[in-house]
């Protein structure tokens, strides 16, 4: 049973604008996956829908097999099994203290105290975050913001996590740490979605990819299927990886390589030319 489904989702802005078009979007557990599309594709727009921030105009979504209802009760139900982490983390750390922020949603719950400070505790070791708990949010760099962001989802022990451009914002060194870290979530067993329009990133981390353009999925698929369809690519306003462009000049050049579909990351090149060198 997938953990969370949409079907048939629409959702059109107060001002008639049609957001989103008949989404039918599904992710199993223990899966990291990809929503992978340019600015203003809809990605934020679809990832307000997952836990009910945003009602659609019409369709449907399920979480765990249970339609997702509007009344009070049952979005609180649909927050703590599906968090989500905001592209600014401005937008999300409000709290004097970095625990304090991160032990919100917990004392939302109506946890008892020892419980909301173990899991805050635990969510701020996680993320390597221990040794600010007691500044401020807004004393910290961007790269610490994100991670005190996902502690405050983490608290909550959702079984969904869903982040906006988690990248977005930060020095490669940055992205590349937040990334490793939503990597190790995921082998613990943490099911994570990410919105992304960084097409180098993506190989990387995650295999299952849904391209989204003007509120529609154009192509669902792992990595080689979605980078080896040029026409998807373009009509998605999106680019190769830089890893794939360089293959693909080789090619023109005639250096061809004994495979299907080009290298997407710096580990499958050097597998393909280790032998030519």
């Amino acid at each position: 049973m997938a953990i969370l489904e949409t079907k048939d989702l629409v959702y059109n802005y107060p001002d008639g604008t049609n957001a989103l078009r008949g989404i039918n979007f599904k992710i199993e557990e223990g899966q990291m996956v990809s929503i992978l599309g340019p600015n203003g594709a809809g990605k934020s727009t679809l990832f307000l829908h997952f836990n009910g921030i945003h009602e659609p105009t019409s369709g449907s979504i399920e979480i765990e097999g249970e339609t997702l209802k509007y009344d009070k009760q049952s979005l609180l139900k649909a927050r703590q099994k599906v968090g989500i982490v905001f592209q600014n983390p401005d937008d999300q750390l409000f709290a004097p203290t970095v625990f304090e922020d991160v032990a919100f949603g917990p004392m939302n719950m109506g946890l008892d105290q020892d419980e909301v400070e173990r899991r805050t505790r635990d969510a701020l070791e996680k993320v390597g975050m221990s040794e600010v708990a007691n500044k401020a949010p807004h004393h910290l760099s961007g790269g610490q913001k994100k991670r005190v962001s996902i502690a405050g989802i983490l608290s909550m022990e959702p079984k969904l996590m869903v982040l906006d451009e988690p990248t977005s914002g930060l020095d490669p060194n940055g992205a590349s740490s937040i990334m490793q870290l939503l990597y190790d979530l995921n082998k613990e067993g943490m099911t994570i979605i990410i919105s992304t329009h960084d097409v180098d990133l993506v190989p990387l981390y995650s295999d299952n990819i849904h391209v989204l353009r003007l509120g529609q999925i154009l192509k669902s698929g792992n990595c080689k299927e979605i980078f080896s369809d040029r026409n998807l690519i373009e009509k998605a306003n999106l680019r190769l990886p830089w890893i794939a462009q360089l293959f693909e000049k080789l090619e023109g050049d005639g250096i061809t390589i004994d495979q299907t579909g080009y290298p997407l990351t710096v580990g499958q090149a050097y597998d393909v030319l280790k032998d030519k060198l």
